[in-house]
């Protein structure tokens, strides 16, 4: 079993930036892949970012990219999003995911947090 907490969500402006961290507890945290999605009301989960278990390769959506960049900390068994020049579009609750398989797909996720408010202001 991997738990995973979010935090680092708020309320900001438009332009402004946040960092998200997802710290994991319970099985070996490098023994995993790492991703962030994100929620918005009446849309379902899309994929953000993710990560490898070394943190050497990353990949995102079209969406954020340029923007976001994901990082993990193995030393801290935490992972980090950071967001710059938000737009109201990414106004989402923002998840972590933990999972064995280098997958975009939410549903082959193993492990996954429970979410962290983000919301943009214009």
């Amino acid at each position: 079993q991997v738990q995973l907490v979010e935090s680092g969500g708020g309320l900001v402006q438009a332009g402004g930036s946040l960092r998200l961290s997802c710290a994991a507890s319970g099985r070996t945290f490098t023994t995993y892949r790492m991703g962030w999605f994100r929620q918005a009301p009446g849309k379902e989960r899309e994929f953000v970012a993710t990560i490898s278990r070394s943190g050497a390769t990353t990949y995102y959506s079209d969406y954020v990219k340029g923007r976001f960049t994901i990082s993990r900390d193995n030393a801290k068994n935490t992972g980090y999003l950071q967001m710059n020049s938000l737009k109201p579009g990414d106004t989402a609750v923002y998840y972590c995911a933990a999972s064995s398989v280098y997958t975009l797909t939410p549903t082959e996720f193993d492990y996954w947090g429970q979410g962290t408010q983000v919301t943009v202001s214009s």
